[in-house]
């Protein structure tokens, strides 16, 4: 019986000594096509055409998508391929950045595409105000038309409205059938002009900037005064600012300077508000910030749903750069940064500043690991300071009026002013500015007209989704940074969602869930199943505490970022504050 010899396998031939005959590979013929999907002519010229005047960079493939997103209405899946070779770039990393944004679409080349896309909010504080059966509503209502798609959607930044719809690229001030309808038959789609767009420069425009100009300001002063002030990152981590630019200045050049406008948090709108009525002033404090670190370029990064904001600032910053050539001759020795608006693609997770460097790169917004951190490894590798819009609006009045005077506003012992973005059961939701420290009780009847008629306080959400919910019993906690870490919950960015007494906590919990499940990167397991897995374990008519205990601890102990991490406070809360809701 013949054996076969260790050392080789039966397709190997034996020499009649026995040793093995290495095979030669057969040449491989050369392809006569590249890889992947063949580029079409057709596809070919519609990219360029929709592309014109856009660089062919990889870094500037989620403008290229939007290009094509906007005047079709899709990604069909030839102009993709099309794409890819523009850029060159692989196919593989086109289709997978285009797949992971929300506000694209890919499709097969042969499928219809809308002419328009109705976005229905139906996170909290719309579902709260019946955004599901608007939602049905309008599905059914407008089922025939084929040039209309309506799909549900997370929050759009339009709480005080609620319940909110963006029909195309309008968001539409009072969301019913009727309402949406009327802007489909005016074929008004477009963003709305904002009240301040093309306002004429005034003394006030740009005053302090003037002043660091002129050298009336210098470096050191002005961080003195920004220490004086206290000033912490108002989007949601609270870090001191003044750290981050010390960090930043200290490494070495280029530098660079993300603004982060990504506000994405259920409940926040504070950031569409700082930029519809006063941009200016915002534009002023990212010039400062960016002249102190010496950042050699500025990405404003904004959230795709504001698109009445992003006309505005497309307007702005030709205004600006123009302001810009002017200084550049009348302050030689002052370095000015480039400035550059890019467009985010509906995307939770790029509220994340390292998340948020990957899609300014071009790529999936996916947070990376630390260390480093982005103050010394951000865009393209170089040290990077990024900043909330609202921080860096703070900064003109806190040179004008002093770091102490700043700080000296606040109630029970807290520092500074709060932007609070408030909505859900009171009389009039909107943004208000109060005193650090202040609390639920006093913003509700000081600010937002007290609970809305037929309504009792039941529970609140200090910070959005991820702040956790509060009871009623704790309506008189200061809502400022660390006041809230013995009740679990925290003020983040100070989206505060009041609940009345026919609201359910858990009902709020579930919502908020099913909200991180859908905004999860994928990246992690501990985050991208253990959202899916709570919001299995939510809908049990009773609720596995001990299971979801287990599983809040390995999301929090982890998940790469803030998102798996806090994902478990809105379970959490209700176990600690509502078990009642919760019993089978």
């Amino acid at each position: 019986m013949e054996t076969s010899s260790p050392d080789r396998t039966p397709s190997q031939p034996a020499s009649p000594l026995g040793k093995v005959i290495p095979i030669q590979p057969e040449a491989r013929r050369p392809r006569a096509t590249p890889k992947g999907r063949q580029v079409q002519p057709e596809d070919r010229e519609r990219v360029a055409a929709c592309c014109a005047g856009l660089e062919p960079r990889a870094d500037l493939l989620i403008e290229h998508l939007h290009r094509l997103q906007d005047a079709e209405g899709g990604l069909r899946r030839g102009r993709l391929a099309a794409l890819a070779e523009r850029l060159r770039l692989s196919q593989v990393e086109v289709y997978e950045v285009a797949t992971f944004y929300h506000h694209f679409e890919v499709v097969d080349d042969a499928d219809p595409l809308p002419q328009t896309t109705v976005r229905v909010c139906t996170s909290l504080s719309c579902q709260m105000a019946g955004a599901e059966s608007l939602l049905t509503d309008l599905q059914q209502c407008l089922a025939q038309d084929g040039t209309v798609r309506v799909v549900e959607a997370p929050c759009i930044g339009q709480c005080h409205r609620a319940p909110a719809a963006c029909v195309g690229q309008r968001q539409v001030p009072e969301a019913t059938v009727d309402g949406v309808q009327a802007v489909l038959a005016a074929g008004d789609t477009g963003p709305r002009l904002l009240p301040v767009s093309g306002s004429p420069l005034t003394p006030d425009d740009y005053a302090q900037w003037r002043r660091v100009m002129a050298g009336a300001w210098s470096a050191e002063a002005v961080l003195a005064e920004l220490k004086a002030s206290g000033l912490r990152g108002l989007g949601g981590a609270g870090f001191p600012a003044w750290r981050k630019w010390e960090t930043v200045r200290a490494q070495p050049g280029p530098r660079y300077m993300v603004v982060n406008i990504d506000e994405g948090e259920v409940g926040t709108f504070k950031d569409w508000q700082v930029l519809s009525t006063e941009p200016r002033r915002a534009l002023e404090g990212m010039l400062i910030a960016a002249w102190f670190v010496g950042a050699q370029k500025v990405w404003l990064y904004l959230r795709d749903e504001y698109h009445d904001v992003r006309a505005l600032l497309q307007d702005e910053l030709i205004h600006l750069r123009g302001l810009i050539e002017v200084w550049r001759r009348e302050f030689p020795a002052i370095e000015f940064p480039e400035i550059e608006l890019r467009r985010g693609a509906g995307a939770y997770i790029c509220g994340e500043e390292s998340a948020l460097i990957e899609s300014l790169e071009g790529k999936r917004g996916m947070p990376r690991l630390r260390p480093p951190i982005v103050a010394q490894v951000g865009v393209f590798g170089r040290p990077t300071l990024a900043h909330n819009v609202e921080s860096l609006w703070w900064l003109p009045e806190i040179l004008e009026k002093g770091g102490p005077a700043w700080a000296a506003v606040g109630r029970r012992g807290r520092s500074g002013w709060r932007r609070f973005s408030v909505s859900g059961r009171v009389a009039k939701p909107g943004v208000y500015l109060a005193p650090a420290g202040i609390t639920l009780n006093e913003l509700v009847a000081e600010y937002a007209g007290g609970m809305a008629p037929g309504h009792t306080l039941y529970g609140y959400l200090p910070g959005g989704a991820s702040g956790g919910i509060l009871p009623a019993a704790l309506a008189d906690v200061p809502l400022d940074f660390d006041t809230l870490a013995e009740h679990g919950a925290f003020v983040g960015s100070m989206a505060v969602v009041v609940l009345g007494q026919h609201d359910r906590a858990r009902d709020a919990a579930v919502n908020l869930m099913q909200f991180f499940e859908h905004e999860s990167c994928g990246q992690c397991t501990p985050c991208r199943a253990g959202t899916t897995q709570a919001v299995a374990l939510m809908q049990a008519p009773g609720w596995d505490a001990e299971r979801l205990a287990e599983l809040s601890q390995v999301m929090r102990d982890a998940s790469i970022c803030g998102l798996g991490q806090a994902a478990p406070n809105p379970f959490d809360s209700v176990l600690r504050f509502f078990p009642q809701e919760v019993q089978a």
